[in-house]
């Protein structure tokens, strides 16, 4: 049922619709991990094989502690990095290169980014000890113990999913600004008697420890923030949303077009999220399946897709607010909004699917292995569906839910809707 025009999912060497394709071929980079104790720090061996490349990469106080070395190419990271590295690796032309990186290239880090765009075939990494061993060796943390959360040159707001009393996480810091706006976020849900420790200059001579809370964090100078640190934080605060599906419905602002908690859950449940995969959420509504499937696992990814302008608005705020603000929103309506979106690997269908082509098209978007759900609520949804299930089988289950709700001074059963929900997984 794979269309193969569609746009694939991201792979190492690749780039989504509308990114300039990275070069895959001719390019040899060697990354090296620098510590806080910067060039003396490196081993011998590593600063020759620095000072010998004809090209080397970095940021600018990277490359600045370098010593001069007549003939040698030196250029910083451009910005936004993701925008400019397609030509910055072209202009290399197969020269000997080094990139330099904080500690562990591969936490968080430019190695990551460089084996995504060239394959690790073509990336050679010479880890230092990371900022995050470091920090737990001095929180006295054990690595199964904490969670690991970079906010370098990122939206905060997934930091928000961390959220659990009790719980210990380290960030990654973007700059001395972040622990005060991590501060107000934990003050915002909750959480403002949190411990935060700014670990500065981990490793190095000018080494230092800054502690707070998050509600006294304000009275704090940020230039007592060294720019240069991981915050360690010990959430305490007020039992939040669980980790499996079925979030409360209030947790969505809505108008009424949201598929409820239990209805929720059972569609979560046959389109079974896993890491790195990607949702088709059509007819969102108030975004609640694209944003649990996103809340499953942090490399999950969705589109959501609502022809409602309004709503599509809602589904942003929700998204942010619930820690999954890079759910990407498409105001169209389906199939006409389908057409350019990368392959997904499960759809849900929670409205429209009597227009003419939705079913269709996403059924042809699907790969072996794909899982569609589509629900229902009127009789010409459910002949459509009763249809589809004998054409390409499936299961076909009609979900009642009933609340008790007071019945003058008695108590009795209120149902909702009947839904008629199908679910298909794709014949490999």
């Amino acid at each position: 049922m794979k269309d193969d025009t569609r746009p694939p999912r991201r792979a190492p060497g690749r780039a989504l619709p509308g990114e300039t394709p990275l070069p895959a071929e001719g390019v040899g980079i060697t990354v090296v991990g620098v510590g806080a104790d910067g060039w003396s720090g490196l081993p011998e061996r590593l600063r020759t094989l620095v000072l010998e490349a004809e090209v080397v990469l970095g940021g600018h106080r990277h490359l600045s502690m370098l010593p001069e070395t007549p003939g040698q190419r030196r250029e910083p990271w451009p910005s936004p990095l993701r925008e400019g590295l397609p030509d910055l690796l072209a202009s290399l032309d197969g020269a000997r290169t080094v990139a330099l990186a904080s500690g562990d290239p591969l936490v968080s880090g430019i190695g990551t980014t460089l084996i995504d765009a060239l394959g690790p075939e073509t990336v050679r990494l010479e880890p230092a000890v990371s900022s995050v061993a470091l920090a737990r060796a001095r929180m006295g943390w054990p690595a199964e113990r904490c969670a690991v959360v970079s906010l370098v040159g990122r939206d905060p707001r997934p930091l928000l999913r961390r959220l659990a009393p009790g719980r210990r996480v380290l960030v990654l810091s973007s700059d001395a600004g972040t622990p005060a706006t991590v501060a107000g976020m934990l003050v915002g849900a909750g959480y403002g008697e949190s411990r935060m420790t700014v670990l500065g200059d981990l490793g190095a001579p000018s080494e230092s420890r800054l502690e707070g809370t998050a509600e006294g964090w304000a009275s704090i100078p940020i230039e007592k923030v060294s720019a240069l640190h991981v915050l360690a934080l010990e959430l305490a605060g007020p039992v939040g949303y669980g980790l499996v599906t079925g979030l409360p419905d209030d947790a969505f602002e809505h108008d009424g077009q949201l598929t409820k908690r239990d209805l929720r859950a059972s569609a979560l449940a046959r389109l079974a999220p896993s890491p790195g995969q990607h949702l088709w959420d059509v007819g969102a509504g108030a975004g609640s399946i694209g944003i649990e499937w996103m809340r499953a696992h942090p490399t999950c990814s969705a589109d959501a897709v609502e022809a409602n302008a309004d709503r599509a608005a809602r589904i942003e705020r929700n998204a942010g607010r619930l820690g999954v603000p890079g759910l990407r929103v498409v105001t169209g309506r389906a199939p006409e909004a389908l057409g350019d979106l990368a392959g997904p690997d499960a759809v849900f269908v929670g409205g429209g699917a009597t227009r003419p082509g939705v079913l269709d098209t996403c059924l042809d978007a699907l790969s072996p292995g794909g899982r569609l759900v589509v629900h229902g609520v009127t009789l010409e949804t459910e002949a459509l569906l009763a249809d589809a299930r004998r054409r390409h089988g499936g299961e076909l289950t009609r979900i009642q839910v009933e609340t008790a709700a007071p019945v003058g001074t008695f108590t009795g059963w209120t149902p909702a809707r009947t839904v008629t929900q199908w679910a298909l997984t794709v014949d490999p």
